[in-house]
């Protein structure tokens, strides 16, 4: 090996560059304080050796284990060098050759030669190892031991001289030390021989050395033969080191010239010494030396050690801070990298178990090759699975997430300390996983939450908010005259699926209905569900008629919502109401467009077709509909524009009035007399039904209650929305109020529709027994003008069903409004009901009903609706009259 002064460890190995890239190249492990140092051997003047092997993705793949790598076809240049200059010393040595300035002639004794070659031998011995970069270097004494061969040989015989030591020396370590080849040892001993040819050439050049005096200018001449001698050395240990590699041999040569500088003044120091002790003829003062020597490579040790003990750990903290990445496979491969960098490791494997996200995760590095990821059995091919294995669990919190091997040269002894710096690397590259896969899953869960936040839950569209923030978006980037539109869709009757298939039913074509408007919608149009069954589509448009075209697209969706479904197990058609608005981007915002989307949108509910568009005047009637209802608030605690009236009602067999219905009109101070129609409606759809129902409750009592006073003891009806049956408080204040006006329960009928029926809620079931239970009676109103009029008399029990008007006003000329006038009429005689026929107006309508069985009737014919007083004095006169 090339041990002179700072020798590199070089050795051939198996070929584990696998492949076709040229000659096999020196490979230079680091090591974590392991004394390693090997190298492909490769000569700079031969041909390119081929090596076997293959490649997959970008990483060799070795060949058969133990294969050889290089197959010297010529003699390598350093050797040529080394036996070339030896040859010529020695011819010149012997005067075969003239060359007067290098001594020509002068045949040493055998004892000087002997005592060169062991002075070598022993300079190279004694070695010390250190790290420079990623390689492991060796440090000797040989300045020490060319400056004593230049004063005691002939210049000429210097070479062999170094050649004959350097071999011994090598041969020696080789045969202690399995791990040096014969090239290695032909290596190094060519480094030294060709050193001391040069080193020697320049120290003769400047003056005599041999048989002279040390001093003035031959000892100027030793140092300078000495210096050329380390810098000869050190050159080629950096291009063997840098071989193969991009790091140019300059750097790395500088940094070696640094390091050694200490060492090769002390070296010079001691050879110049033991010259001038021994020409000065006290060679007693040679005892002196080997104690000063060894507390010289005492010194040198302690130095190198401190050198590489910094270095190393600062290298451990350079590879462990690029362990803090925010990714999994970033963490991976830079774990491999660093202990590449760390450890004698040909390859590196990190192995990520899978823990419930996956399968496990192998990374795969090489040295000066690429890292992969893939299965192990793929990226470890045989031949690299014969190398030993230095393995490390990686482990966090008592939990293994991994494991890390390293896959080490044949000849490579991992030590102690090796492995105490691997458990520290692996500990932290465990932690680094840890951290990396901590934070994919809260990148996960924070991907989600943000997906949640702007997606509906149950189909997967994005909802309200996020219409509006994108909407907002769009509107900004448009130009203000450009047209955008937007349809909202609202599912007809999407309750009565709810309550006859259940809401796991209701949110399937739900869901269905989201994938079919998914399909629908073209380009850039936003899709978004804005709650219950609402869904909006928001669309530029790019047409010179945005109207016609945004109709066009509402009328298509419409149709594709229409579709017949299967839900549950049965094939459902569902329409849709669409409302439509189109402007310009430059005059609403996201807010606006949904409001008037929205009143376009129950424009279409109201109207004879699905679809319908903005216009102005609908928006003056919806925003007239939010003052009325804040003008009810103003006339329920007035309690002088509500105004009650009565319509009594009449036995159609004697005309004498049995009891009487309460009516409502409004006296506006401003609308003037309000009919029930221009307002009970936006009451029914707001929050003051139940204001307004109690209400209708205590002044109608409290007119029964002064009839009674009167001596007048008639029966009230008074309508109740289906709504108020929601409260379940009704109940329990509706006794209070009878007690209050001193009313008979059984003298009070509340009148609900048949729409109560289409709710399967619990609560209207309770308050419906529970009002019956306070006595009151109840009666159907406008029976048979819903969708289950006999549902509905099966599943609520009430006294009285009341005729709609509508057919009681076409039974003379329509036969089907006769049938179901009959048929009502008799279902109620069977099931022990009173019948009352509202509407009439005429004698025949009259006389009808009375053929057929009906027993009471109300409407012009008999009465209009009369005041309160006028109504006592009516039904007083009528029931005198019956008298």
């Amino acid at each position: 090996m090339s041990r002179t002064g700072y020798a590199l460890a070089v050795r051939v190995l198996p070929c584990l560059d696998g492949g076709r890239h040229g000659p096999c190249t020196p490979v230079v492990p680091s090591s974590g304080a392991l004394a390693f140092a090997k190298a492909l051997s490769s000569c700079p003047s031969s041909k390119e050796v081929p090596c076997d092997g293959g490649h997959w993705r970008g990483m060799a793949v070795p060949a058969r284990a133990g294969q050889a790598a290089v197959v010297i076809q010529r003699p390598c240049t350093l050797l040529v060098v080394a036996v070339v200059s030896t040859s010529v010393g020695l011819m010149v040595g012997t005067g075969a050759l003239p060359g007067r300035w290098l001594d020509t002639g002068h045949s040493p004794g055998m004892l000087w030669l002997m005592i060169g070659c062991c002075t070598v031998a022993f300079a190279e011995w004694g070695r010390l190892r250190v790290r420079v970069g990623s390689a492991i270097t060796e440090l000797t004494w040989g300045e020490t031991a060319f400056i004593v061969i230049c004063v005691f040989l002939p210049a000429g015989w210097v070479p062999a001289t170094s050649l004959v030591g350097a071999l011994s020396a090598y041969t020696m370590l080789g045969l202690l030390d399995q791990r040096r080849t014969a090239m290695e040892i032909l290596h190094a001993t060519a480094t030294v021989t060709v050193a001391s040819t040069a080193g020697m050439v320049v120290a003769r050049g400047l003056t005599a050395t041999y048989g002279t005096s040390v001093a003035g200018y031959t000892m100027i001449a030793l140092i300078a033969g000495a210096v050329v001698y380390t810098l000869v050395t050190l050159y080629l240990a950096a291009l063997q080191m840098t071989q193969g590699r991009r790091r140019p041999a300059t750097e790395l040569f500088t940094r070696l010239f640094a390091s050694k500088l200490p060492m090769l003044i002390g070296n010079v120091t001691i050879g110049l010494l033991i010259v001038m002790v021994e020409g000065a003829g006290r060679r007693w003062l040679m005892l002196l030396l080997p104690p000063v020597g060894w507390l010289l490579q005492q010194a040198y040790g302690y130095r190198l050690r401190s050198d590489d003990e910094r270095w190393t750990w600062q290298l451990f903290s350079d590879v462990t801070a690029e362990l803090n990445r925010l990714d999994e496979k970033d963490t991976a491969v830079a774990g491999v990298s660093g202990a590449l960098r760390l450890f004698p490791a040909m390859k590196v494997e990190v192995i990520v178990n899978g823990q419930g996200d996956g399968p496990t995760r192998t990374y795969v590095g090489e040295r000066h090759g690429t890292i992969a990821e893939g299965p192990s059995d793929r990226l470890v091919s045989a031949g690299w699975r014969s190398l030993p294995i230095e393995p490390r669990a990686l482990v966090v919190g008592g939990m293994q997430i991994g494991e890390i091997r390293l896959r080490l040269a044949t000849p490579v002894r991992f030590s102690r300390r090796d492995r105490h710096m691997l458990a520290a690397y692996g500990d932290a590259l465990a932690a680094a996983l840890h951290d990396a896969a901590t934070h994919r899953k809260l990148r996960i869960i924070a991907e989600r939450s943000t997906y949640e936040a702007a997606h509906d839950s149950l189909t997967g569209v994005v909802n309200r908010a996020e219409l509006l923030t994108r909407g907002a978006a769009l509107l900004d980037q448009m130009g203000s005259d450009a047209s955008v539109a937007l349809l909202l869709l609202d599912i007809n009757h999407f309750k009565e699926v709810n309550n006859a298939l259940g809401h796991i039913a209701g949110d399937a074509l739900l869901h269905a209905i989201a994938l079919r408007l998914e399909d629908l919608v073209q380009g850039e149009e936003l899709l978004a569900r804005l709650g219950g069954d609402e869904f909006a589509i928001l669309m530029v448009m790019g047409s010179t008629d945005p109207l016609h075209a945004a109709i066009e697209r509402a009328e298509l969706l419409a149709a594709g919502v229409a579709a017949p479904a299967e839900v549950a197990g049965v094939v459902l058609s569902v329409e849709a109401s669409v409302g439509i608005v189109v402007a310009l981007a430059g005059e609403v915002d996201m807010t606006e467009l949904l409001r008037r989307a929205d009143i376009a949108m129950y424009q279409a509910k109201r109207g004879p077709r699905p679809v319908a568009w903005y216009e102005p005047l609908q928006d003056e009637a919806s925003v007239d509909r939010l003052a009325l209802l804040v003008e009810v608030r103003t006339a329920l605690a007035a309690r002088d524009q509500l105004q009650l009236v009565m319509q009594p009602t009449v036995a159609l067999e004697t005309g004498k009035p049995i009891g009487a219905e309460v009516l409502v009109r409004w006296d506006h101070p401003r609308r003037g007399r309000l009919a029930p129609s221009d307002f009970l409606d936006a009451i029914e759809h707001s929050e003051l039904v139940g204001a307004f129902t109690r209400y209708m409750l205590d002044r109608s009592l409290e007119i029964a209650g002064q009839w009674v006073a009167a001596g007048l003891d008639m029966p009230i009806a008074v309508n109740v929305s289906a709504r108020s049956l929601l409260d379940p408080t009704l109940a329990d204040d509706l006794p209070k109020l009878l007690k209050q006006y001193g009313v008979r329960p059984d003298h009070l009928t509340l009148e609900i529709t048949e729409s109560v029926v289409l709710t399967e809620l619990t609560v209207v079931e309770e308050v419906l027994a529970a009002l019956r239970a306070v006595g009151v009676r109840i009666a159907v109103d406008d029976f048979g003008s819903g969708f289950s009029s006999l549902t509905f008399l099966a599943r609520v029990p009430v006294d009285e069903v009341k005729i709609d008007q509508t057919f009681v006003a076409r039974m003379i000329e329509s036969t089907e409004a006769a049938a179901i006038v009959r048929t009502t009429v008799d279902l109620g005689r069977q099931l022990g009901l009173r019948v009352v026929a509202e509407g009439v107006e005429t004698d025949a309508q009259c006389v009808a009903l009375r053929s057929l069985g009906c027993v009471a009737a109300q409407g012009f014919h008999f009465y209009h609706p009369l005041s309160p007083e006028r109504a006592a004095v009516v039904l007083m006169e009528g029931n005198r009259r019956s008298t």
